[in-house]
């Protein structure tokens, strides 16, 4: 009973608000968390790389989706973080398990939209770049 109780006490927001919240919290993370501003850095570039080498509307499709993912897993990793950091600042094992796994997400998809990236793009390098 004690959730209904804190569920009674939330206020109800707007659609409005609630996707004003949403973009103060990627802004926030696009300003303060330095791995966030390293994936926005190289999503630029891929989607430069897209429309110089003219990929296909799969391709598209599937490098946005790599991005979209990237950031928000990102995105979680950093609430994670900042959750288990609010509730201890002293090691606990579990919270460094939840840090560690959640950074193993962010790292696990990272190497699977580093090799999208080379299936789509490293055989159109190849071909304008002599061996």
């Amino acid at each position: 009973m004690v959730m209904g109780l804190h569920a009674n006490k939330r206020k109800k927001h707007s659609l409005v608000s609630s996707f004003r919240f949403g973009f103060i919290g990627i802004a926030s993370a696009a300003s303060k968390e330095r791995n966030m501003q390293i994936h926005i850095c190289i999503s630029v570039l891929v989607v430069l790389a897209g429309f110089a080498f003219s990929i296909t509307k799969a391709e598209w499709i599937t490098i946005l989706l790599a991005i979209g993912g990237m950031i928000a897993l990102e995105m979680l990793n950093t609430a994670v973080e900042r959750t288990v950091d609010l509730y201890t600042k002293e090691f606990h094992p579990l919270a460094k398990q939840a840090k560690d796994i959640s950074a193993g997400a962010v790292l696990f998809f990272a190497i699977i939209s580093v090799v999208i990236g080379l299936i789509i793009f490293l055989p159109r390098i190849l071909a304008i770049v002599p061996l």
